[in-house]
This record gives C-alpha cells, sequence and structure tokens, in this order.
C-alpha cells in the first residue's frame, strides 16, 4: 500500500513588524530618489553636511581654547595674515577659530528652537482639528494673537526678562515662532478628518487617542518635517539676531555674538570687514542651505505644490 507524501507546511510569512520595516525602508528609498532629482535640495544639503562635520570636529581642529581672551595669541582688530586667514578680534583671538567653533552654539541653537517651535505647532494644530468646539476657538484666538504681534519683539522681550543663557533663548524664538506650524497643521487635520476610513475608524470604535495617533498624526508627520527644515533657518537667524542684540549668553561663541563684538568694537566704523563679513556670510549661507533643503523636502512630500528644481 502506498502512502502519499505529506505536502511541506508553507513557510510562515513576514510578521507585521517586518512589513512595516520593509515599507518604511521602502518609503525611505523612494524619498531619497525624489530628491536628488532636485540639484538645489542637493546643493544645500552638501553645504549643511560641510557645516555639521566643521562643527563636529571644532574640538578637534580649534580647541576650546580658543575663545580664550588670556591668552589671545594676536593683538586686537590684527588684520588677515598668514597666521590668521580672517584676522583677529578685538581681544586678539584668532576669528577663524572663533568662527568655527560659534557653529557649533548657531547651529545647536536653530536645531533645538526649530525642534520646539514644531512641536508646539503640531500640537496646538492637531488638537484644534481634531477636537471641535469651544476649546478649539480658543487655541485658534491663542493662535491669531501670536500671529498678528511681531515675532522678534515677543522673543526680546522673554530674553530680557529671563536669564541670559542658550536655554533661554531657544525658549524665546521656540515659543514665538510656531503659529505658522499651528494653522498649516491645523488646516492639513481638518483636510484628514474629513476623509471617509475616520469615519469608518469612529463607527468601529477608534477614540480620540487611536484617531490622532494611527490616522491623523501620520498624514501630517510629511508637513511638520518640511516645515521643521524651513524653521531652522529662521531660528538661526533669531539666534543671531538676539545676540546681536546682547540678548544671548556672553559666555558663548556664536555667530551673532561676533557680529555683536564687532559692532561693539567699531569695526563698522573703522573698515574692519574682516569682523564682519565672515560671521555675516556664514548666517546666510547656512540659512539658505536649510531654506533650499527644506523646498526640497516640501516638494517631494507634496508634488502638487509644483516648486521648481
Amino acid at each position: 500500500m502506498t502512502t502519499e507524501a505529506t505536502p511541506p507546511a508553507a513557510a510562515p510569512g513576514p510578521g507585521p513588524r517586518a512589513l512595516a520595516r520593509q515599507r518604511r525602508r521602502r518609503a525611505a528609498a523612494h524619498f531619497w530618489r525624489q530628491y536628488r532629482t532636485h540639484r538645489a535640495g542637493l546643493v544645500g544639503l552638501a553645504v549643511l553636511a560641510l557645516f555639521a562635520l566643521v562643527a563636529l570636529t571644532a574640538p578637534l581642529t580649534v580647541g576650546s581654547d580658543v575663545a580664550s581672551v588670556t591668552d589671545a595669541p594676536g593683538r586686537p582688530l590684527q588684520g588677515p595674515s598668514g597666521a590668521f586667514p580672517l584676522g583677529a578680534d578685538r581681544y586678539g583671538r584668532n576669528l577663524l577659530g572663533l568662527l568655527v567653533w560659534g557653529s557649533r552654539v548657531s547651529l545647536l541653537v536653530g536645531l533645538l528652537a526649530a525642534v520646539l517651535s514644531v512641536a508646539i505647532g503640531a500640537l496646538v494644530g492637531i488638537t484644534a482639528g481634531h477636537f471641535r468646539g469651544p476649546w478649539a476657538t480658543l487655541l485658534m484666538r491663542v493662535t491669531d494673537w501670536f500671529l498678528v504681534m511681531p515675532t522678534l519683539v515677543l522673543a526680546i522681550a522673554l530674553a530680557t526678562v529671563m536669564s541670559r543663557s542658550l536655554g533661554t533663548v531657544v525658549l524665546a524664538i521656540g515659543v514665538t515662532s510656531w503659529p505658522t506650524t499651528a494653522r498649516l497643521v491645523r488646516a492639513q487635520t481638518l483636510a484628514v478628518e474629513s476623509r471617509p476610513y475616520i469615519e469608518r475608524a469612529k463607527a468601529l470604535g477608534g477614540g480620540h487617542w487611536h484617531v490622532i495617533t494611527r490616522h491623523v498624526l501620520p498624514n501630517v508627520m510629511p508637513l511638520v518635517l518640511a516645515q521643521a527644515t524651513l524653521m531652522v533657518s529662521l531660528s538661526i537667524l533669531s539666534e543671531a539676531t538676539l545676540a546681536f542684540l546682547g540678548l544671548g549668553d556672553p559666555s558663548v561663541v556664536s555667530w551673532g555674538g561676533l557680529l555683536q563684538d564687532a559692532r561693539e568694537a567699531g569695526a563698522v566704523s573703522s573698515g574692519d570687514w574682516w569682523y564682519l563679513v565672515p560671521p555675516g556670510l556664514a548666517i546666510a549661507v547656512v540659512a539658505l542651505a536649510f531654506t533650499l533643503c527644506g523646498r526640497a523636502v516640501e516638494s517631494v512630500l507634496n508634488p502638487r505644490l509644483g516648486v521648481t528644481r
């Protein structure tokens, strides 16, 4: 009597987590393929990578003693030379080393302030878009009040009444520049909430937390990411402005602080261009690079915007 061979059991397929990882990898690869088609975005990314490398390697290339006033190697307001390619500041410190060291503070404050601003804006926007009624109305009236008030004036007021530190600068920029993000995120939340699968999720018993985390937040995150890249450039400019006005931390070196030192030293009237141009140019280049990356990300995540390449 012959016996039929039983077919081998089928191999189990990948689990939900493995499938989610595969989808994320495919999405990341697709995003990079689309991003590479934006030449301006690639230029901005290359510039940011260069500045990030300079900031991370600053302790090795220039050392923390470059900011020391007592051990300054040059003469006050010494012009550019072989030993000092960008000249010296009013204390005789190497301006090239100060520029490299200041990139750490300027980039760090810009990133942290942008993250804080976008986080507050996203929280307010999602809350106002999902929960209707008096609570949402109150949130949007507060947002409108912040929108009509000059951001720089509010930041200056906060930095004036609080202690002069990097945390104060980050807080002053973050809590005054979130309304634009809140408006954009609320509009996107309202658009997502009007889709049929949201009604289906609510009919099946999905609560507020389920709808927000599983449906609204994933659809809002691309907009939040694009807004974050654009907010970094604004935060860097705001930090430089506060430092230039003397409201930054005097114990740290930043690009805005270098401009403040140059103004106090009379570099404008005396024509000491090497004291003014390098930090101002660094601020402008980094802000432009973040803007180029932000526009490219925005175009990839929302092709209907039609951003030129």
